[in-house]
C-alpha cells in the first residue's frame, strides 16, 4: 500500500493531515446482530459511487441469531477498494473495526503489524472478555502494542448523540453501527448523501428511527473530524483507468445472476419461470426475481426442492425459460428430475450456488465441491453441460451463456456459482441492449417428417442435424401431440422403446449432443513463454490472477488459463495443456477438476486445494505457484 502525504487540511476545529493511498482493506466485525453486513454494504455502495474499484467478502454465521459475544457468533464484512484494478477482497485488513471482544479475538490474527484497530470500549466488560478467553483486557495488557489502537466508546457516544430522540437506551444502542460507519466515512472521505437517502427509504414508515440513524451517522462523522485521536484521514482516488467508458453500478453475484436470467428471457422472448425452494446461499435469487413481474417473470416458492424443479421442468415443457435455484444438498434432491430433463431433452437451468458440505455442512461458507455431482450425480448416462462464472459481475454473462446452451441444444444446464461470488460484490458495467446475444427460439409449428406412405407427421425426437436438438413443441399446438416421460424413447417417433440397439443409439446421441456444443477456445495468458500453467475455474479467478500478477511483478514467468465451460471442455484444452511442463490446478475442494483433467487428457496435473469455507488468499497462492515453478 503506497502512501502520499499532503499538507494538513483544515477540517472543523482541528487541523487534520490527509494521506493519499492507492488501496485500503477494511473489515467490520461484531455480533451477528450488530449490523455489520448492513454497515459494510453501505460503505461499499458509497465507495462504488465514488468510483473506486472494489471487492467484498461478507462472512457470517449460519444461525439466524448466533450466541451473542461468542467467537462462533462473529459476523464480519471485508472491503478492498483501490484507485486501480483489483481482483480480491484482500489478504489482510489494514483496518479492523471490532464491536466487541469476540470480534477482536476472531480477527486480530489476520491483521499485519501497524494496522489500525478501532474498538468499541463499552463492550470490553470483564464478563464479555472472559467469555472469549481474555484473562486480562487486551486494550491494556500490551498485546495490541504492534497496532495503531483507537479505543472509542461507540455505544456511549451513540446514546449521547441520540438523547434528544424519544428512544430507550437499547433502541439507541442499535444505531452504533451507523456511528461507526460515519467515523469510517470521514476517515476515508466517502460520500454521505447515498447513505442518508438509504436510511430515509429503509425506515420510511418509521421516520423517528430514520432520523436517529442519520443523527448517529453524522455524529460518527463529526467525531472523526473533531477528536484528536484520529489525526489523519485518507484519500483513495477513483479508479479512473480501471474501467472502460460506460454506466457502472456495484453488484453482487446473485443480483448479477438474477439480472442475467431476466435478460436471457427477454433476448429469447420467453417468459421466465423460477421454481425454487429457499436455501442458503441461493435464496437471494428467488427474492430478486420475485420483484420483476413486469418483465414476465413468474416465481414459485415450492414446498421442497423436488417440487421446485418439477414445476420448473413443467414450465419448460410449456414453453418458458425455466430455472431452478439451489445449493449442493438441493441438487442431490433434484437429481432424478434433472435426469428426466435429460431424457425429455428440454431446456432447464439448474443454478447451484455451492457451499460447504457434505449434508448441511457450512451453509454460509463457500466451496467448489459440487463439480463432480454436476457432472455425474444422476443414474444412467445423463450428460449435462456445466458453466461456471468467475467473478460476481461475470454471473450476468454466465447466466446468458447457460441459457444459450439450454435453448439451442434442448438440455438442462448446470450453472455453478458459489457463496463467495453470490455474496461478494464488484463494479459492473451495465451492457447496452445491442451487446446482448440473440437467443430467439423457434418452436415447432407443424409436421416435420413424411412417412413411407406420404403422410406428414410430427416426430418429437427428429433432430437438428447441426445441434442434435429435438424440436420444442408447445402443448396444445394442433397436430403436435406427443408422448413424454422418463422411459426410453424410440429415435424419431418418441414412442416407448425397450429395444437394446435403440437404447444404445439414444445414449450415444445424447452424449454426442453435449460433446458437440459450440464453446469458444480456451485463451491462455502467457506473455513470457512460461513453463508452468495455472488452470482454474469459477471463483478462484480473482485470487489466481492476483497471485499471477505478484509473481510476474517479481520477475517470475507463469501462464494462466481459466475455464468457464467444464462440460464440454473447450476443444483446444488438450493442446493448451500439453504446451507446459507443469499444470497447477487450485480448487476449493479436494481436486475435482484435477481429477477430470487427469482422466480426460492424461496430464499429471498438480492439485492445490483448500476446503476451509473461505476463498484463497493471493499471497498463499503465489507461494504455492512459485514452488511449482521451481519444480518443488
Amino acid at each position: 500500500m503506497s502512501v502520499e502525504t499532503t499538507a494538513p487540511a483544515v477540517a472543523g476545529a482541528v487541523d487534520k493531515e490527509v494521506r493519499r493511498l492507492d488501496r485500503v482493506i477494511i473489515r467490520f466485525a461484531g455480533d451477528s446482530g450488530d449490523g455489520m453486513q448492513l454497515t459494510g454494504d453501505r460503505f461499499t455502495s458509497e465507495t462504488a459511487s465514488f468510483g473506486n474499484d472494489l471487492s467484498t467478502l461478507p462472512n457470517f454465521p449460519a444461525e439466524i441469531r448466533a450466541p451473542a459475544g461468542t467467537l462462533p457468533g462473529v459476523s464480519s464484512f471485508q472491503l478492498h477498494f483501490a484507485d486501480h484494478d483489483i481482483l480480491t477482497p484482500g489478504d489482510a485488513p489494514n483496518v479492523l473495526v471490532a464491536m466487541n471482544p469476540a470480534a477482536l479475538k476472531a480477527n486480530i490474527g489476520d491483521l499485519p503489524r501497524g494496522a489500525e484497530v478501532i474498538v468499541n470500549t463499552d463492550e470490553f466488560t470483564k464478563r464479555a472478555m472472559q467469555k472469549v478467553g481474555y484473562a486480562a483486557s487486551p486494550l491494556e495488557d500490551g498485546s495490541l502494542d504492534g497496532y495503531h489502537l483507537h479505543p472509542v466508546p461507540l455505544t456511549t457516544l451513540t446514546v449521547e448523540a441520540l438523547k434528544e430522540f424519544d428512544l430507550t437506551r437499547k433502541e439507541a444502542e442499535r444505531s452504533k453501527n451507523m456511528f461507526a460507519l460515519g467515523l469510517l466515512s470521514w476517515m476515508y472521505h466517502r460520500p454521505t448523501e447515498g447513505t442518508e437517502t438509504f436510511l430515509r427509504s429503509k425506515f420510511a414508515k418509521k421516520p423517528d428511527i430514520a432520523a436517529a440513524n442519520i443523527a448517529a451517522f453524522r455524529a460518527g462523522w463529526n467525531f472523526g473530524e473533531t477528536t484528536e485521536d484520529f489525526a489523519v484521514s485518507y484519500e483513495v482516488a477513483p479508479a479512473a483507468t480501471a474501467f472502460p467508458p460506460g454506466v457502472y453500478r456495484n453488484i453482487s453475484g446473485n443480483l448479477a445472476l438474477s439480472y442475467g436470467l431476466v435478460a436471457a428471457s427477454r433476448q429469447a422472448d420467453l417468459p421466465l419461470f423460477l421454481g425454487s425452494y429457499p436455501i442458503t446461499p441461493a435464496s437471494d435469487i428467488l427474492h430478486e426475481l420475485s420483484k420483476h413481474k413486469n418483465f414476465g417473470v413468474r416465481t414459485f416458492q415450492a414446498e421442497d426442492e423436488i417440487a421446485g424443479i418439477g414445476a420448473a421442468l413443467g414450465a419448460a415443457f410449456g414453453g418458458s425459460l425455466a430455472v431452478t435455484t439451489t445449493s449442493g444438498p438441493g441438487v442431490a434432491l433434484k437429481s432424478e428430475t434433472i435426469g428426466l430433463a435429460v431424457s425429455l431433452e428440454l431446456p432447464l437451468l439448474v443454478v447451484d450456488i455451492q457451499r460447504g458440505g457434505p449434508s448441511t455442512g457450512l451453509p454460509t461458507k463457500t466451496e467448489q465441491a459440487d463439480l463432480l455431482q454436476a457432472m455425474y450425480g444422476r443414474n444412467g448416462e445423463a450428460p449435462v453441460p456445466v458453466v461456471a462464472p468467475r467473478t460476481p459481475a461475470d454471473c450476468f454473462d454466465a447466466a446468458l451463456e447457460a441459457a444459450r446452451i439450454a435453448l439451442a441444444y434442448r438440455t438442462p444446464v448446470f450453472l455453478l456459482s458459489d457463496g463467495y461470488l453470490a455474496n461478494g460484490s464488484e463494479p459492473w458495467r451495465v451492457p447496452e441492449i445491442d451487446e446482448l446475444p440473440d437467443l430467439t427460439v423457434r418452436f415447432a409449428q407443424g409436421p416435420n417428417h413424411t412417412t413411407e406412405d406420404g403422410t406428414e407427421v410430427f416426430w418429437p425426437y427428429k433432430r437438428d442435424p447441426h445441434t442434435l436438438a429435438r424440436p420444442w413443441a408447445i402443448p396444445g399446438t394442433p397436430g403436435l401431440e406427443h408422448r413424454i416421460g422418463g422411459i426410453e424413447k424410440q429415435d424419431g417417433t418418441g414412442n416407448i422403446s425397450y429395444d437394446p440397439a435403440n437404447h444404445d443409439f439414444m445414449v450415444r446421441t445424447r452424449q454426442a449432443k453435449i460433446d458437440n456444443i459450440d464453446v469458444p477456445d480456451l485463451q491462455a495468458d502467457d506473455p513470457d513463454g512460461a513453463r508452468t500453467l495455472v488452470l482454474g475455474w469459477g471463483s478462484t479467478y480473482g485470487p489466481i490472477t492476483a497471485a499471477v500478477r505478484r509473481i510476474r511483478a517479481q520477475g517470475g514467468h507463469i501462464a494462466q488459463a481459466h475455464l468457464r465451460h467444464l462440460n464440454p471442455f473447450p476443444p483446444n484444452l488438450g493442446e493448451v495443456l500439453t504446451r507446459y511442463e507443469r499444470v497447477v490446478i487450485p480448487e476449493m475442494n479436494l481436486g475435482q477438476l484435477a481429477t477430470l483433467i487427469r482422466a480426460e487428457y492424461l496430464i499429471d496435473a498438480l492439485s492445490y486445494t483448500q476446503v476451509n469455507g473461505m476463498p484463497f488468499k493471493a499471497e498463499q497462492l503465489a507461494t504455492a505457484l512459485e514452488e511449482a515453478i521451481d519444480g518443488h
